[in-house]
């Protein structure tokens, strides 16, 4: 008698590596300002870099991690969906950046809004804020 196939059933390993590995990419509770008392301290600093697309205002925090807060108002982009992309982008570029960027607070405010075909541009312009502000932390 032949055992039957069920293909949800995968090995235990090979399913806890996909989880693992899925976690780690993730823009985790514990990277995010969620509060708004964590905002106000962010904003009541006003150590600030910006570009035409993006404005970053960073703060030192005690902690060894970078946490973020995204803002993007209607005024930028009236339609939810331009909106996501600009935070979804956002996320993107912190979660990859998130190492270098220990130890700081950060909210990025969207100052215009950009379609697809501008988000390579968009992406480079949130990278080099990023890169300007990470030695901040020493000061």
């Amino acid at each position: 008698m032949v055992a039957p196939f069920w293909p949800h059933a995968a090995p235990r390993a090979v399913t806890a590596f996909r989880f693992e590995r899925r976690l780690t990419y993730r823009f985790t509770r514990q990277q995010r300002l969620l509060k708004t008392d964590e905002f106000s301290s962010v904003f009541n600093l006003r150590r600030t870099q910006a570009n035409s697309f993006f404005q970053v205002w960073v703060k030192p925090n005690e902690l060894d991690r970078a946490r973020m807060g995204v803002v993007v108002s209607k005024k930028v982009q009236r339609r939810a969906v331009g909106r996501n992309l600009i935070k979804r982008t956002a996320r993107e570029l912190f979660r990859h950046e998130a190492a270098k960027l220990v130890g700081l607070d950060l909210i990025v405010r969207a100052k215009r809004s950009f379609h697809r075909s501008e988000a390579a541009e968009a992406r480079a312009a949130l990278l080099r804020l990023f890169a300007r502000v990470s030695p901040c932390r020493a000061s």
